[in-house]
């Protein structure tokens, strides 16, 4: 009897796969491929070109970079990278050389805020536009590139500078069903940007942070509500219910890495501590900020080995 149930089920499986193979099923991208998959890029392959929508009633900008090789037929993972306040886009995609990385890369545009300059700025920060809110601008983005390009879904991670860095943890507290994994970069973790955080999942972080950082510093800023970073890792370690701190390993002269392991969901949060490194991007060849800037790795490098071993489930 139990063989004649092991065929049946066999039988049914078969003529699963048949259907499926017929196009008689779900579609593919119900499994991660996004409905971008069955169209043609919106640019040619290897190119930066501007774009825009419309969020909250205003007109956001955002700078789009398709890979080399960049086809409908395979679906592909996505960076989102913030600037730091009154940076840019394409200043960021400048000294990241996140565009060299074998993914669909989006830079948005912040809105301009108030305070010294009114500067582009990201929610979360004090001097963010009042009323902006660009946790929702992410989704739009996100839907927009999941409906124009072959996205993978389940493997869509945000970085960011300073600023910009700190928007990726309030990301990681509201949009943790469509962010797998965090890179911030000296980043400025402002109380909201983790006010009330509760992420539906444990999500990765790998931070970077010059010890030198005279913007924002290592040591953190009372007077500006900015934590110790050491601090801000713990917290997000406990987040993500990680048991273990490893020994901290030496990886250049200049170069130390902490990480908290045995978390929840197969998260991790890594650190990457940048001896007498200012409010830079590591590796960065053109200007990025004041300060020392560290040519021992490369940060965009660094991120995406990291990034890239995380995925929804």
């Amino acid at each position: 009897m139990k063989r004649a149930l092991s065929r049946t089920a066999a039988s049914v499986i078969a003529g699963l796969t048949l259907l499926a193979g017929a196009g008689l099923t779900t579609p593919s991208y119900a499994q991660g491929e996004a409905p971008g998959c069955r169209r043609a890029g919106p640019q040619p392959p290897g190119t930066t070109t501007p774009h825009t929508l419309v969020s909250g009633g205003l007109t956001r900008t955002y700078q789009l970079h398709l890979p080399e090789g960049y086809t409908a037929g395979r679906a592909w993972p996505v960076v989102l990278a913030f600037h730091g306040r009154g940076n840019t886009g394409s200043g960021t995609e400048e000294f990241s050389k996140l565009s060299t990385l074998p993914a669909i890369v989006a830079y948005p545009e912040g809105v301009v805020g108030t305070g010294d300059g009114q500067r582009q700025a990201w929610q979360g920060a004090p001097y963010a536009a009042p009323g902006v809110d660009d946790v929702t601008f992410t989704g739009d983005l996100l839907d927009a590139l999941e409906t124009g390009l072959c996205v993978d879904r389940r493997r869509v991670y945000t970085t960011g500078k300073s600023n910009g860095a700190g928007f990726t943890a309030l990301l990681a507290c509201r949009m943790s069903d469509r962010i797998a994994a965090i890179a911030p970069v000296a980043g400025a973790f402002y109380p909201g940007t983790g006010e009330n955080c509760r992420p539906a999942r444990p999500v990765p972080v790998i931070d970077f942070h010059g010890t030198a950082d005279a913007t924002i510093p290592y040591a953190g800023d009372p007077d500006r509500g900015l934590p110790a970073l050491r601090d801000w890792l713990t917290a997000w370690a406990d987040r993500d219910g990680c048991r273990i701190r490893t020994p901290d390993r030496s990886t250049a002269p200049d170069i130390t890495e902490s990480r908290w392991v045995h978390c929840a969901g197969g998260a991790e949060v890594r650190h990457v501590a940048v001896a007498g490194g200012g409010h830079t991007w590591p590796g960065a060849d053109s200007y990025s900020g004041g300060g020392h800037t560290t040519q021992s790795i490369e940060a965009h490098e660094v991120m995406w080995k990291f990034l890239r071993r995380h995925h929804l489930r």
